[in-house]
């Protein structure tokens, strides 16, 4: 007798045959449907977004992530805008990537399909249940979620809402499922359901990245946490290097690609560093330093050894005074999580060697980490940031949520 969970995967498996042959049209319908149902249902979202909040504030969750969990009324309209812009991207599905016709007359074209049956983990993130939602029906792929129990309520009350948009247009509500009331064990299974799920995507902290990596049969698509560099290089320039720094930790802390180490070149950092600290600090953030900058700015922390390496989520930096540039892409070597640097420089060979030498998915010049994003590329919404280099690597959009296969087109022939 099939047990609920294997429901799950048995409807997803069936809608993903269908969702493979949907048309662009009937996929935008449903992403325009969804984005009013979502306006429809705002105080319903936001109600059970609430009993979420309580709860999670009971258990002593940290600021930084109260705000990755909170959806107010505001938040929810960016949600439907955010799936109208998906609406409005180009379809990948089908796209001919390469083709030719050999000597013996066999046509050959490689062409984008979907994976199928995409699993995701991921934590106290209820934006991330709707990003998901419309990217993978967009790109022709089934959802199944576990979006964790802090953000329980608001998942459900979301994928219920998704899925009755989906089938007021004709198409399976088992195209996005949760498998939030399962737990753990739901999680456990979901990693170990290969021929049932083809690709799972984890997007949270580090611990849980490496669970997921660590203990899954199914492929997947490894999403990193987000250990963010920004070097000041001895020729930035204080009031650009202000600015940048600035909203690279403050304007939203809770997320992977903000900032969470600084490093000073030594022959600007009397120039650079009370300036840019002394703005930090009134804006609440708490500053971890080596030696060398606390000699400048003695109001700061005592950096340990673990501060470097440390995702911090909150309004944490850690500051470190380097001899060169060379000794600042050496420390990024060793405890970036290879997601998004950044140099602040004028000096552009200086620039080109950080982008040459930095291994991660985003290297920038004078521009903030914030912006390592799938919207802000132009993608629509992303599944994640990916730091590995298989398949994919930085925002995930709707083309790096497709496969390909060959269509052979013959006459006749035969190989001798």
């Amino acid at each position: 007798m099939t047990d609920a969970f294997q429901q799950i995967l048995d409807d997803a498996r069936a809608a993903s045959v269908v969702l493979a042959q949907t048309p662009t049209t009937v996929k935008n319908q449903a992403l325009l449907a969804i984005a009013t149902a979502l306006e429809d249902n705002s105080d319903r979202i936001v109600t059970a977004n609430a009993h979420d909040l309580n709860l999670s504030r009971g258990d002593g969750m940290a600021e930084g992530l109260l705000d990755r969990l909170a959806l107010s009324p505001a938040r929810v309209t960016g949600l439907a805008l955010a799936v109208r812009d998906i609406a409005a991207l180009p379809d990948p599905i089908g796209d001919v990537l390469r083709g030719s016709t050999l000597p013996n007359g066999l046509q050959l074209t490689q062409v984008r399909v979907p994976f199928g049956v995409v699993g995701a983990i991921y934590e106290a993130r209820p934006n991330v249940t709707v990003d998901l939602a419309a990217i993978l029906l967009k790109s022709g792929n089934v959802a199944i979620l576990r979006g964790g129990s802090a953000a329980e309520n608001t998942n459900t009350v979301l994928v219920d809402v998704i899925g009755t948009a989906l089938e007021n247009c004709g198409l399976p509500r088992t195209a996005v499922q949760t498998i939030d009331p399962f737990g753990r064990d739901g999680a456990n299974r979901l990693m170990n359901a290969r021929g049932f799920v083809d690709v799972l995507v984890p997007r949270g902290s580090a611990s849980l990245i490496s669970a997921v990596v660590n203990d899954s049969s199914v492929p997947v698509i490894e999403t990193g946490s987000g250990v963010v560099h920004i070097f000041l290089d001895a020729s930035a320039e204080l009031d650009m290097a202000s600015d940048i720094v600035h909203n690279a930790k403050t304007q939203r802390v809770g997320v992977c690609n903000a900032l969470e180490t600084l490093l000073v070149h030594r022959d600007a950092a009397v120039r650079l560093i009370p300036a840019i600290l002394e703005r930090m600090v009134e804006s609440g953030v708490t500053i971890h330093a080596d030696e060398a900058t606390r000699e400048i700015f003695p109001r700061a922390d005592v950096a340990t050894a673990d501060d470097w390496g440390h995702e911090y989520l909150s309004l944490d930096l850690a500051v470190k005074v380097v001899d060169s540039l060379e000794d600042a892409i050496e420390h990024i070597g060793l405890h970036s999580t290879h997601h998004t640097d950044a140099i602040i420089t004028n000096d552009m060979a200086n620039a080109e060697k950080f982008l040459a030498e930095v291994d991660s998915a985003v290297v920038m010049v004078n521009a903030s980490t914030r912006f390592t994003d799938g919207g802000e590329f132009g993608f629509g919404a992303e599944v994640g940031i990916s730091t590995q280099k298989l398949h994919a690597r930085g925002p995930m959009g709707l083309s790096e949520l497709t496969s390909t296969k060959w269509i052979v087109r013959g006459n006749g022939q035969w190989r001798e």
